[in-house]
């Protein structure tokens, strides 16, 4: 049947996103779990880039972010343009991101170093910690 065990959520992004709004909220692994109902250890393998969620694990999480679950998924390998999905109650960080992540001229790496330089200008001038 030519099923393909490869995974379509970039749990690369999901970690840093995890990582980001426990940094962001100022909370531990053990305060984030209890929060979410996902183990500690699920999260930090998570955050790590070594552990890969469950459905249900993905759900309570997008949830406790307040992500929509395609904003975790992985860019098609294919030259179709992706469209810029956001949702008004994201942080303008995260709506800049997702415009970066999608633009076809950058390399993941500058769309990342971008979107982070942006968070920190961001942070910084509108005065948010």
């Amino acid at each position: 049947m030519g099923y393909k065990n490869e995974s379509i959520l970039s749990t690369i992004e999901l970690g840093k996103a995890i990582k980001r709004h426990r940094t962001e909220r100022n909370i531990s692994l053990r305060d984030a779990a209890d929060e979410t109902g996902v183990s500690a250890s699920t999260l930090s393998r998570i955050e790590n880039g070594t552990g890969r969620p469950d459905a249900d694990n993905i759900a309570r999480i997008s949830q406790w972010l307040d992500m929509p679950v395609d904003r975790m998924m992985k860019k098609q390998s294919d030259d179709t343009v992706e469209p810029v999905v956001y949702y008004p109650h994201e942080a303008t960080p995260e709506i800049v991101s997702a415009h970066l992540r999608a633009d076809r001229n950058l390399a993941p790496e500058t769309a990342e170093a971008l979107s982070e330089l942006f968070r920190v200008a961001y942070t910084q001038f509108s005065g948010k910690k």
